[in-house]
């Protein structure tokens, strides 16, 4: 068979909607690299909150459909294109963006958004790296500019970037708290190197978290829910702190008055306009962390390919969130 006319299975989006416009092809043709490219047999693809909102329809960037979702991905360096020398033919690899969509069974990326996966990681958590892990130094470093010796409050510390967000902070030497809707997502969030966890569940959540700062509040937000949360992190925030906003999912109402009285600052927070300089310096401290081993992916719920409308129900649907959920191939 010929390299143009191999097929794969891939899920593919001919409409935006709901989950069950997530539909397996199983005659999906091959994608071949170009110049600077590579094609990555994929062994798992993350699922991220941002794919649900791009699939609905509601994301501000529309993909020309129909298209495959999937940026995180997780595998084996298939073929290069012209000019790629940073990997080869049979390296273990991760992404954090992808050319043809990461929920398949092979796709091609850009060399600059692909990385060697460590031996000591699995495939699972490979697919767990890229978008959290990114995001979350975006977040906390280039945007929030947190120092040593400073409270990080990780509100959403359960998911992908939540996890991430709270082993990245540990590690950068912040004093960590950290919020989950469950038991399971706190002790995960403990786990992943909160100091201390809450409920955000509970009524006066905000209150013990004023508490356990002696009433100062905290210096910076990591917001993964800004239209539930965003008023009341205002009020949390320490004088001249910052809330860096990563999800949202409608619109909220704030008193400015609340940013005004402690000179705080609202931020957001999108992956896709890091520069190459910003992805390089990532990839470096990230590195770090594997080789050291203060970095490890936590890997939620996996479901095979065939599955990813039920993925895409059961990250907006579940009740909290435990680690990053993947599809399998």
């Amino acid at each position: 068979m010929s390299g143009s006319s191999r097929l794969m299975r891939a899920v593919r989006v001919a409409q935006f909607g709901g989950p069950s416009v997530l539909t397996l092809c199983s005659d999906v043709t091959v994608p071949q690299p170009g110049h600077g490219q590579v094609l990555i047999r994929v062994h798992a693809c993350g699922v991220n909150p941002v794919e649900t909102y791009i699939r609905a329809g509601t994301y501000a960037r529309k993909p020309t459909l129909p298209y495959t979702p999937g940026t995180d991905v997780a595998g084996v360096v298939e073929t290069i294109g012209e000019g790629v020398t940073a990997v080869k033919a049979g390296d273990r690899v991760f992404t954090t963006a992808t050319v043809s969509g990461g929920y398949a069974e092979y796709t091609v990326a850009d060399d600059d958004c692909v990385h060697k996966l460590p031996a000591a990681l699995g495939y699972t958590q490979g697919a767990a790296l890229g978008i959290p892990y990114f995001t979350a130094y975006r977040a906390l470093v280039h945007k929030a500019h947190v120092k040593a010796g400073q409270t990080v409050l990780i509100h959403g510390a359960s998911g992908g970037v939540g996890v991430a967000a709270c082993q990245l902070s540990r590690a950068l030497g912040l004093k960590v708290l950290g919020t989950a809707g469950t038991p399971e997502g706190m002790k995960l969030a403990l786990q992943s190197g909160a100091h201390l966890a809450f409920n955000h569940r509970e009524e006066d959540y905000t209150d013990k978290i004023m508490e356990a700062t002696e009433g100062k509040g905290v210096d910076v937000i990591v917001e993964m829910l800004s239209n539930v949360n965003l008023s009341k992190d205002l009020q949390m925030l320490a004088y001249g702190g910052c809330v860096a906003i990563v999800g949202c999912r409608g619109p909220v109402e704030i008193n400015p008055r609340d940013i005004m009285v402690k000179e705080s600052s609202i931020v957001g927070v999108v992956l896709f306009f890091s520069a190459p300089e910003e992805k390089k310096e990532c990839a470096a401290l990230l590195y770090a962390g594997m080789e050291s081993g203060w970095l490890h992916p936590v890997v939620g719920s996996q479901y095979p390919l065939d599955k990813a409308a039920q993925a895409h129900h059961d990250i907006i649907e579940s009740p909290g969130a435990a680690g990053k959920i993947v599809l399998t191939m």
